[in-house]
C-alpha cells in the first residue's frame, strides 16, 4: 500500500517501508495521475529543468533507488510507468469513500468516524509543485463534499453527536464554508440544542462580516427556529 496523506511511505508484508528521498515525488506523481502515466511525460513534469536526457537519468536514478529500498510498488518499461496491479493507495480509497457516501451508496462502515481527514485535506504538505497544488485542491473538494453527505446522513440514521464532530472537521478545514455551517446547525438542532445552534449562526456572522464584509445566504438564518432568528 502506498500512502499518499503525509510524508510518503509504502505499507509492504505488513511493514513500514521508507521510501528514499529522490523518489517520494516520482511514486506520489504517478500515484496521483490515476496510477498509470507516459514515462517521457513524468520525466519532463517532475525534472523540468535542463535537458530531456538529464530529466530521463533522473528518472531511472529514482526508479533504481526504489529498488535497492525493495520497494515493489511501481513498475515500468520503455514507455509507461504504472503501479503494480493490487497495490493500494490510500487517497485512492478516501476518494472512492468519498464517491460512496456522496451517491449514497452507503454501508454502515461508510459511516464510521474517520481520523485523517485533515491530514487528507493537506496531502503532502510542503510540497508546491503545480502537479501537486491542482490534485491536492481537487482531494481536498472532493472530500469536503463527502464529508458534508456524511454528516446528513448520520442525521437521517439520527446520530446527531457524529454529525456535530464531521461538521466541525469540515469547519476546521474550511471555516467560511457555509454548507458546513448548516450543517453544524442542523446537528445542534438534531440534538435539541436550539441555544447552540443559535451561537454557531452568530459566530459563523461574524466571522463573515470581519473576513469579507458579508453576510450569512438567507438559506441559513432560515435553517434556525423562527423565534430565535437575529
Amino acid at each position: 500500500m502506498l500512502c499518499l496523506v503525509r510524508d510518503p511511505y509504502v505499507l509492504q508484508a505488513g511493514r513500514r517501508v521508507a521510501i528514499p528521498e529522490g523518489s517520494k515525488r516520482l511514486l506520489a506523481y504517478v500515484a496521483l495521475q490515476g496510477g498509470r502515466v507516459d514515462r517521457r511525460r513524468a520525466a519532463g513534469t517532475l525534472w523540468p529543468y535542463g535537458a530531456d536526457e538529464r530529466a530521463a537519468g533522473n528518472l531511472r536514478s529514482a526508479l533504481w533507488r526504489l529498488k535497492g529500498a525493495g520497494i515493489q510498488v511501481l513498475q515500468a518499461d520503455k514507455t509507461l510507468l504504472s503501479l503494480t496491479p493490487g497495490t493500494l493507495v490510500d487517497i485512492h480509497q478516501l476518494c472512492d469513500w468519498a464517491a460512496r457516501v456522496i451517491e449514497g451508496r452507503v454501508s454502515g462502515e461508510d459511516l464510521r468516524i474517520g481520523d485523517c481527514w485533515l491530514e487528507a485535506a493537506d496531502m503532502l504538505p510542503g510540497w508546491y509543485d503545480d502537479w501537486v497544488i491542482n490534485e491536492r485542491e481537487r482531494i481536498r473538494q472532493r472530500l469536503l463534499h463527502g464529508l458534508e453527505a456524511l454528516g446528513r446522513r448520520l442525521l437521517e440514521v439520527d446520530r446527531p453527536a457524529d454529525a456535530v464532530e464531521v461538521a466541525m472537521d469540515v469547519i476546521r478545514i474550511e471555516p467560511l464554508r457555509e454548507s458546513a455551517q448548516h450543517l453544524l446547525i442542523d446537528a445542534h438542532l438534531g440534538e435539541g440544542n436550539v441555544v447552540e445552534a443559535l451561537r454557531t449562526y452568530r459566530a459563523y456572522a461574524r466571522l463573515l462580516h470581519d473576513e469579507l464584509g458579508i453576510a450569512p445566504g438567507v438559506a441559513l438564518a432560515a435553517s434556525l427556529p423562527v423565534t430565535t432568528r437575529v
